[in-house]
């Protein structure tokens, strides 16, 4: 029977950036019936209500088995609904946010090769929305870190760094001043790795790791790159620049019963319109969706046929050196991928 995927186009450039990944997807063949539905800012300018995600659009994914979003924006205004990626990962307890960090054959950055890939706790910390204002002059917000959250997050990256057959994890935290919450973090991710004994793990500090991201990041290679949720969702944006552009940043958000693929960069609205961004990140999103519902002799063919454009640098995007189209770009992938499954 075919998976049923939710379908969410998004915001600003995310409209064309998904037409672009599901033209890919169709060329080879996917079986999966993917239904489009509503959510994110421009949806809610026009109709209101406490949430970006309309209750039909709810329906679906509930119904679904996986869901793709396309970029959205989130507004940084008090009082303005929560994002609907953090909304989706709450619901569906989407706990690992999974990122690879990996240079592109013929983009290599000017730090040189990297090969990582950033694992974050995607359901509490600051983003668990425990904010309050006490006062016209006062607010605060709460860092909930709870032992089954980091347990879990551990647990996988330490299980990632198995499958992978690397051969270190890095801890990344603030526990000198987060004594409690990190402290608490670090502990349990001690405990985990005695499950893991051919493993090393160390813990590296949030304002050194940045650095070093810069100064040296080859040393993190083969490295699984693990930590809390806003730590990691600002270091693995960084991370993005070591590769060329966060145009090429795919993700995905990985729960027990349940994922949500998406690119890990914004909806570019300045770019809306214009055929012109990056779709690299947007396809290869759609690519590790199709692996997740079974249809892995796909999502292999879309990869290397990505790999094979950038390589060649013929047709890629500004971002990547050249000129050529979102649309254009994904179908000179399409073309190929569907070439490499003949």
């Amino acid at each position: 029977m075919a998976k049923k995927i939710a379908l969410i186009r998004g915001d600003g450039a995310g409209p064309e950036l998904v037409d672009a990944m599901l033209a890919v997807l169709n060329a080879v063949g996917t079986k999966a019936n993917i239904i489009t539905c509503d959510a994110g800012l421009e949806w809610w300018e026009e109709h209101g209500g406490p949430s970006f995600i309309p209750p039909e659009t709810w329906d679906v994914l509930k119904s679904s088995d996986a869901c793709y979003k396309g970029p959205t924006t989130t507004l940084p205004t008090p009082n303005t609904p929560r994002s609907v990626a953090v909304g989706i990962r709450q619901y569906f307890d989407l706990y690992a946010n999974i990122r690879p960090i990996k240079t592109f054959p013929g983009q290599v950055g000017p730090l040189g090769e990297v090969d990582f890939v950033c694992v974050r706790e995607g359901t509490e910390g600051l983003y668990s929305g425990l904010e309050h204002r006490l006062s016209d002059d006062c607010a605060i917000s709460i860092r909930k870190i709870t032992r089954k959250s980091c347990t879990r997050i551990a647990k996988y990256a330490f299980d990632m760094a198995r499958e992978k057959k690397w051969k270190k994890v890095v801890a990344i935290n603030k526990g000198n001043i987060l004594k409690e919450t990190d402290g608490m973090f670090l502990k349990i991710v001690e405990e985990v790795a005695k499950g893991y004994p051919e493993i090393e793990w160390e813990p590296y500090f949030v304002d050194n790791f940045s650095q070093q991201l810069i100064k040296n990041p080859q040393r993190f290679n083969q490295n699984i790159v693990m930590s809390t949720n806003l730590f990691m969702d600002i270091l693995s944006e960084e991370a993005s620049g070591l590769v060329g552009s966060i145009g090429c940043i795919y993700s995905a958000n990985i729960g027990e019963k349940y994922a949500m693929f998406e690119p890990a960069h914004g909806s570019a609205p300045k770019y809306k319109g214009m055929n012109k961004v990056n779709p690299v990140a947007t396809i290869l999103s759609g690519a590790w969706m199709l692996e997740y519902i079974g249809e892995k002799k796909l999502s292999d063919a879309i990869f290397k046929a990505t790999i094979e454009v950038i390589k060649e640098g013929k047709h890629v995007t500004y971002d990547l050196g050249g000129s050529e189209t979102t649309s254009g770009m994904a179908k000179v992938i399409a073309k190929k991928a569907t070439a490499i499954l003949k």
